[in-house]
């Protein structure tokens, strides 16, 4: 036997190359989407913060602990508090990095995590034996809890702090906690606790006292969509900025269900398209808010039907009964707010909070608080009903009746000022006719409807009497010009002429532009009169651009363009030339005297009675 056969016998066979083809056919090939999904990371833990300055919307308690590690006030336990997704256990892993934070040139506690240091990486994966994460829903026994403590008193194995992160902690039992509190009451200087909790009510307060609290406050809107805006143009994703707009409201101030949520509309499109925000809408679930804000509208005028149709529509596109209830209230919170302190204070698109602007505009603050009682009421109902579409056609035929209800102030200044509390009908001519006798039935049961009188007689426009001037009708904004001169109101038709600048008008809604110094309630007061003045209750809204010139504007600029045009004319050219120094002080246009009616010359008269005769 030669030494090559005794090299043959001791090597291994050799394996089939995988590229080959066996008898079951050709091996696949992995193809490069594979590749991609099994590499793919989710957008929230891609995008986790790796330093504390990537927290976004928690600035207070960033300053708070960058203050402490500057003058080594450590705390010995940290408690963190907030809603789902805000970054609690981001925050604790950062603390436990900022804790044993170690390079060639820093040897101390530190917030400063640009550079990564000795430990980092360990404790970024979770395999750093002094940094122990746990769950407490998993540690709830006081047995696994004394098993935990008894290695506190043991210095740590390579880090500066042995470092115990639990998190959800009020899952523990009481007598978890009571094992807990010897340990937090003297802890070993080696040894740091991080707590995280989304029930800080849960949690013993013997337990808080002994702990340095941080409350995570939900991330507003505006700083969810700056997050997003980032992370998409990081992606090479395109997404509409209204979408945006939609997932940082539905998050509710959680910036991981904002990340999930965007990375699911990301894939809603194909790539190099835009996300649009009706897709997302549709994603979501929502209902297209504008329509809603029009339902909104309809019902605070009283229009039952009009309502339950647009509600219909929302309800074809797939819009849910109780999703929808859930924006009336929405839009009556925003009323009620825009109402208080301003459109500003709304965080939607400025043609939307001026929309509901102009609805709080319309009505009291006693109306709005009723109609949120009411809605919040409907939605209770709703989300019980066998039929939940059903329960809210009757809800919004509830709505509406009830819009234009007066209150109690207001019935009761009725009453005192000797007005019946409802619109008077057969009831009240029943008890006139019959002597002070009582009423009757019809007059009774309509006696019941004044609800629905008052209704129709806030937002329809009553039957003119003989007694009184008919009811103004406005189909233009120079018509509303002339009711408010013939009025007499020369306070509001000098602030209407001077500050408004018309984008639309129609019948019972105007929309404008506030020229710079406009009164603050120029849009109540013009919902008052017209009111007043039409019998129909009007939405004004003031938007923030897109206006035409006011009359004023109009009328200085007709003014200027004359006067550039006398000032060109040849003959007031040669005057100015004649009389150096002479200046032009003033344009006026002089009255033309009317011509007079020809007469036929009394000849012709006389010659053609001539005639006749």
């Amino acid at each position: 036997m030669g030494d090559d056969d005794l090299m043959r016998d001791d090597s291994e066979p050799p394996e089939r190359d995988p590229n080959t083809g066996d008898m079951f056919g050709d091996a696949p090939k992995p193809t490069v989407s594979d590749d991609q999904s099994a590499a793919y990371t989710v957008i929230a833990r891609k995008y986790r913060p790796k330093t504390f300055d990537d927290l976004y919307g928690q600035e207070a308690m960033v300053r708070t602990l960058k203050n402490a590690f500057a003058s080594g006030r450590i705390a010995h336990a940290f408690m963190l508090t907030g809603v789902r997704g805000v970054g609690k256990t981001t925050t604790a892993r950062l603390l436990a990095r900022a804790l044993n934070y170690e390079t060639d040139s820093v040897h101390e506690p530190t917030l400063d995590l640009a550079v990564e240091g000795i430990h980092c990486a360990s404790i970024i994966e979770g395999r750093h034996m002094d940094v122990l994460e746990l769950d407490a829903a998993s540690k709830t026994k006081v047995e696994e809890m004394r098993e935990l403590l008894d290695g506190v008193r043991y210095v740590p194995t390579s880090a500066r702090y042995k470092v115990y992160i639990i998190d959800e902690v009020h899952m523990l039992s009481p007598s978890s906690f009571n094992a807990l509190l010897k340990t937090l009451e003297e802890p070993p200087p080696h040894a740091k606790f991080i707590f995280a909790t989304t029930e800080i009510r849960k949690v013993p307060v013997t337990i808080l006292s002994r702990t340095q609290r941080f409350d995570l406050r939900r991330v507003e809107p505006e700083v969810i969509v700056k997050n997003l805006e980032m992370i998409s143009e990081a992606e090479g994703a395109r997404v509409d900025a209204d979408g945006l707009m939609l997932i940082a409201r539905a998050a509710e101030g959680s910036v991981r269900d904002a990340q999930s949520m965007l990375d699911q509309a990301i894939v809603q499109a194909e790539p190099g398209q835009t996300v649009t925000a009706a897709t997302i809408r549709d994603m979501l679930g929502l209902a297209d808010r504008a329509q809603t804000i029009s339902l909104f509208e309809q019902l605070m005028r009283g229009e039952a039907g009009p309502a339950i149709e647009t509600f219909r529509t929302l309800y074809g596109y797939g819009a849910n009964p109780d999703q929808v209830m859930l924006d009336l209230l929405d839009h009556c919170h925003g009323a009620s707010v825009a109402k208080a302190i301003g459109p500003q204070a709304l965080i939607m698109p400025k043609d939307q909070s001026a929309r509901l602007a102009a609805v709080g505009a319309a009505v009291s603050a006693g109306t709005l608080s009723r109609l949120w009682q009411l809605t919040l009421k409907a939605y209770e109902e709703v989300r019980r009903a066998p039929d939940a579409a059903a329960a809210t056609d009757m809800a919004l035929i509830r709505l509406a009746y009830a819009a234009d209800l007066p209150g109690p102030e207001e019935a009761l200044k009725r009453l005192q000022a000797g007005d019946p509390a409802s619109p008077a009908g057969p009831a009240s001519q029943g008890g006139a006719s019959g002597g002070g006798g009582p009423p009757s039935p019809t007059g009774s049961a309509s006696a019941r409807q004044g609800g629905g009188a008052a209704v129709a007689r806030g937002f329809a426009a009553p039957q003119p009497q003989s007694s009184s001037e008919p009811v103004a009708v406005l189909n233009t904004f120079e018509e509303m010009l002339a009711l408010i001169e013939k009025k007499r109101d020369i306070a509001l038709k000098l602030d209407v002429e001077r500050y408004v600048r018309p984008i639309s008008f129609r019948p019972g809604a105007i929309e404008y532009e506030p020229a710079p110094g406009a009164p603050a309630n120029l849009a109540q007061r013009l919902v008052g009169r017209l009111k007043d003045w039409t019998g129909e209750r009007w939405l004004i809204a003031a938007q923030g651009g897109g206006g035409a010139e006011s009359l004023w504007e109009r009328q200085k600029r007709e003014e200027r363009e004359v006067r550039k045009q006398i000032e060109q004319d040849p003959f007031v050219l040669a005057v100015m030339q004649s009389f150096p120094g002479a200046e032009i002080v003033g344009v006026r246009t002089l009255p033309q005297p009317e011509a007079a009616e020809p007469t036929q010359p009394e000849d012709d008269d006389e010659d053609e009675r001539g005639g006749l005769t």
